[in-house]
C-alpha cells in the first residue's frame, strides 16, 4: 500500500510499507509497521554561496510500452545495457552515522564504526566484505548465470539478461572510495527525538534506537553541503547506522533514498545485527540492498509507473511483504553469511518479459514474483 510520511517542508511522499511479524507489536500505542521509505526529489542543497558543485550521476534513459499501452520513461544508474559492453564505476562514500542516546533516553550509543559483528569486522567492515561491496559472488536466475559481481551490479545484469547475454562485459560497480574528509556524522538524540526500546521486530531481547525521519533528513542535507569539496552530484553517498530504526508516526523505518534539486542522490540504511527464527527487519544488509537496488533503478525518484500498489519504479517494495523475512535469501561470502533482500524486474513494472533472465518478473522468479504489479495484470 501507499502512504505519505509527515514532513517538514512537505518534502516526503509516497511508498510501500510491509509488516511480517506474527503477532501485533506496538510503539507509541500504534500498530509497528516495518517499511521503506522514498523522498521525492526536494530542495535543492543549501550550498555555500550558492555554488553548486559540478558533476552528474551516470544514468541512462528508456522507455517501455505497458502492458496497457502506456509509455513509461525512465532513468537508472549506469549505462544502457543494449549499447554498452562495459563497466560503469560509481564513486561512493560510506558514511557512519553514530546516534547517541543520554541518560534520559537510554545511555547507549550505537556506532557502526565500532560494533563488531559475529566477534569480528565492524559493521562498516562486514558491510564491504558482502556482496554489495566485494564482487567475489556468483548470482543466478534460475539456471540463468547472470554473473559474478557485486550483488545489484549482477541483479541489473539479469533484469536486462536480452541485452546482457550478448553484452557481456556489461556492469554497473560501485567504488567504494574511503575519504578521510568524511567523518561519522554524530545524532545526539534528545528525549523528545527518540529512545533506546526493545526491537517490536524481533521475538528475542534486543534493542535498538529511533529517531524521526525529517529531523534526520535535514542532518543528511546539512553534512552534504558542509562536505560538498568532495560530495558531488556525480557520487553516491550511502549513510550507515546500527540497530537504529527510524521513525514517522510510527515505527520503523529501515532506509531510504532521495535526491536534492534533481541532482544530488543520496541513500541511508541501517544495519541490525539482531536474529531470530522469524527473521529481523533490517537484518545485516537487508535494508541496505533494498535501498541499493531502488537507487539504482529509480535514482531521481521519478520513474512513474502505472501499477496500483506502487507509483514509482520502487523494485525492492513489492517483495517485502513476499516472505516471513522480509524477502531476503543467504548469500555467503567472505566467512559470512549474509542476508540481501531480492528484487523484481522490469516485467514487474509492466515491461515485456522477453526483457528480463527467463522472463520472470523477479530475480527468484515464482518463488519471488509470478505476476506484474496490480494496475498491469
Amino acid at each position: 500500500m501507499i502512504k505519505s510520511v509527515a514532513s517538514l517542508a512537505a518534502l516526503a511522499s509516497a511508498v510501500v510499507l510491509a509488516c511480517n511479524a506474527s503477532a501485533e507489536p506496538t510503539w507509541n500505542g500504534k500498530p509497528v509497521v516495518p517499511r521503506f521509505v522514498v523522498i521525492p526529489d526536494h530542495a535543492p542543497l543549501n550550498y555555500p554561496n550558492g555554488k553548486q558543485p559540478v558533476g552528474t550521476l551516470a544514468n541512462w534513459a528508456g522507455s517501455y510500452t505497458d502492458l496497457k499501452g502506456h509509455t513509461v520513461n525512465y532513468h537508472q544508474v549506469g549505462a544502457d545495457p543494449a549499447t554498452s559492453n562495459t563497466d560503469t564505476h560509481i564513486k561512493t562514500f560510506i558514511i557512519p552515522v553514530v546516534f547517541v542516546y543520554g541518560a534520559s533516553n537510554g545511555n547507549m550509543t550505537f556506532d557502526p564504526s565500532k560494533a563488531k559483528v559475529n566477534g569480528k569486522k565492524n559493521v562498516i567492515k562486514n558491510m564491504l566484505a558482502s556482496p554489495l561491496f566485494d564482487n567475489g559472488k556468483k548470482f543466478k536466475s534460475g539456471k540463468i548465470n547472470c554473473g559474478t559481481g557485486q550483488y545489484i551490479d549482477v541483479y541489473q545484469r539479469c533484469n536486462f539478461w536480452s541485452s546482457v547475454s550478448t553484452n557481456t562485459a556489461y556492469h554497473t560497480v560501485l567504488d567504494y572510495t574511503k575519504n578521510r574528509n568524511l567523518e561519522p556524522l554524530v545524532v545526539n538524540v534528545s528525549a523528545s527525538e527518540g529512545s533506546v526500546i526493545q526491537n517490536p521486530t524481533s521475538s528475542e531481547t534486543a534493542l535498538v534506537g529511533t529517531y524521526p525521519i525529517n529531523n534526520f533528513d535535514v542532518k543528511l542535507g546539512t553534512y552534504m553541503t558542509t562536505h560538498a569539496a568532495d560530495i558531488t552530484p556525480d557520487t553516491f553517498p550511502f549513510f550507515v547506522s546500527y540497530d537504529v530504526y527510524l521513525t514517522s508516526g510510527g515505527c520503523c523505518i529501515g532506509g531510504y533514498h532521495s535526491v536534492r534539486g534533481g541532482t544530488q542522490t543520496y541513500g541511508y540504511t541501517t544495519y541490525v545485527d539482531q536474529y531470530d527464527s522469524d527473521g529481523v527487519f533490517s537484518e545485516d544488509i537487508a535494508a541496505a540492498s533494498h535501498e541499493i537496488g531502488e537507487w539504482q533503478d529509480d535514482p531521481f525518484t521519478n520513474n512513474h509507473v502505472f501499477c496500483t500498489d506502487n507509483s514509482i519504479m520502487e523494485n525492492g517494495d513489492p517483495l517485502v511483504i513476499r516472505a516471513k523475512a522480509y524477502g531476503v535469501f543467504d548469500a555467503a561470502l567472505n566467512g559470512f553469511t549474509y542476508h540481501p533482500q531480492s528484487l523484481v524486474f522490469m516485467p514487474y513494472f509492466g515491461a515485456p518479459t522477453s526483457t528480463s533472465a527467463n522472463g520472470w518478473y523477479a530475480l527468484h522468479g515464482p518463488d519471488d514474483m509470478t505476476h506484474a504489479c496490480p494496475g498491469q495484470q
